[in-house]
């Protein structure tokens, strides 16, 4: 037991069948897993013990909050939890109202270990096989716990405490957008003078998941939709073993949402809020061509940010255009035009290009289609020129792809979403991913429980 700061071991034996094993274990191997063995015996004793000397100190009883009268003491009750060091039991006073009201039953030992009513699993364990299942498929993040801890939890038990943090997690951002929509202005995230000093990177970009056409049932045709997502970095750079200066992101916050621009778009807002959006040195906006993202671009950070559009998504562009200018020609190389387009692009020579295409666009020598497509690629780029200024970008340091907002695509959504013959509920997706954008943004742990739940396991002579 603890007691006065010293640590009393128990003064039960082990079992036999562990003792034998330690001694005669053959290899170092065997020998450390029974030692293992052992010390989660001592450690499930210890807990136990400790829980019947709490058990037995005085309890201070409260009144019922229907009628309130004084609760009595009805006597001990037992009360068994699955926890990291085995199923936990023990015994504890239980108080009820003289009059009966209903729900007055209290346990005041329950109320301070921080266990709910008819809870089975402690808040370390349920927080394990969240994150287990944050990157495993259910099933073989059930087996993984049970070779980490030797429990054996159900895939199904998983899959419930997902959904209950996950929700958790999702009520948690619903409510901090409608409360800053109110008025309540956001709680900045601190940052140490060093990251404040960098600018903010804001990416945007989308990603399609297969769902279930119907609740309930995995039958029918799979249907796609698009999650958002969204990256806040703040810009640092790097030197290579070449000497060549690299981008490199700190403090990289995510926000992911299976839902309609709008509702993304004030998610987005708080996030870059929360970020330091109306205090960084420079505001750095950075997407493909979708328009959803532009408009939101222009509707929250237009005035504020230097917008981007991805380098290769306008080579993509010009590439139509001198695919199309071939027209049927063999004689005609779309490669060669469309390397000095691109060439031009890249150094900030987006005037002649606009000057070439608008051009060849009324040409009476271009076919009619040629000069449709033409005069597409020359609108799309007139009405993003001034997020085409590539040269002015590079000089400045700044990304000129979103490369860094489609990789946290691929292993946020991508890499846990699109497994093979994996197909979602719309609620399942969505609290695992509300979970998983959670880890990445530090707000995990805080779902669990006030204390500290992610102390990592010291070995003693490392």
């Amino acid at each position: 037991m603890l007691a006065n700061g010293s640590l009393e071991f128990p003064n039960v034996a082990p079992p036999p069948e562990l003792c034998h094993r330690l001694q005669h274990s053959p290899t170092l191997s065997q020998l450390v897993l029974t030692a293992w063995q052992l010390g989660l015996w001592f450690a499930h004793t210890l807990v136990e013990q400790e829980l019947q000397a709490r058990a037995a100190r005085p309890t201070v009883w409260g009144t019922c909050s229907v009628c309130g009268r004084r609760l009595q003491s009805k006597g001990f009750a037992p009360r068994q939890v699955l926890t990291l060091v085995g199923r936990v039991r023990w015994r504890r006073r239980v108080g009820r109202c003289p009059e009966r009201c209903r729900g007055s039953q209290q346990s005041p030992l329950d109320t301070a270990l921080g266990l709910t009513a008819y809870q089975q699993s402690s808040w370390e364990l349920q927080r394990l096989g969240c994150l287990l299942a944050l990157f495993l498929p259910f099933g073989l993040a059930a087996w993984l716990l049970a070779q980490l801890s030797g429990l054996r939890v159900s895939e199904d038990s998983l899959w419930q405490w997902v959904q209950q943090f996950g929700q958790a997690a999702q009520r948690q951002e619903e409510q901090a957008v409608a409360a800053w929509q109110a008025g309540v202005a956001p709680t900045l995230e601190p940052l140490s003078e060093d990251i404040t000093a960098l600018p903010l990177l804001i990416g945007a970009d989308g990603v399609t998941v297969p769902l279930r056409p119907q609740v309930g049932t995995p039958k029918g045709q799979t249907r796609w939709r698009e999650v958002k997502v969204a990256l806040l970095a703040r810009l640092s750079h790097r030197f290579n073993r070449a000497g060549q200066r690299r981008t490199h992101l700190q403090h990289r916050r995510l926000v992911a949402r299976l839902t309609d621009i709008q509702t993304f778009q004030a998610h987005l807002h708080l996030e870059a809020l929360r970020q330091g959006l109306e205090t960084a040195p420079q505001v750095v906006w950075l997407s493909d061509g979708a328009r959803g993202f532009w408009r939101l671009f222009e509707a929250c950070f237009s005035h504020l940010a230097v917008g981007i559009l991805d380098f290769y998504h306008a080579a993509a562009h010009l590439w139509q255009a001198a695919e199309a200018y071939q027209d049927g020609n063999p004689a005609r190389t779309p490669q060669m035009w469309f390397k000095r387009l691109r060439h031009q692009l890249r150094h900030g020579y987006i005037h002649r290009i606009l000057s070439e295409l608008r051009w060849l666009s009324r040409s009476p020598n271009t076919a009619p289609e040629t000069q449709v497509i033409l005069r597409r690629v020359h609108d799309y780029l007139k009405t993003h020129q001034a997020h085409l200024q590539y040269r002015h970008f590079k000089q400045q340091g700044l990304p000129l792809g979103s490369g860094m907002v489609e990789s946290a695509c691929k292993w946020l959504i991508t890499q846990r979403f699109k497994g093979v013959g994996m197909r979602w509920s719309e609620a399942g997706l969505e609290h695992l991913l509300a979970l998983r954008v959670a880890w990445v943004n530090q707000r995990f742990d805080v779902l669990f429980a006030d204390d500290d739940l992610s102390l990592p396991i010291i070995s003693p002579n490392p």
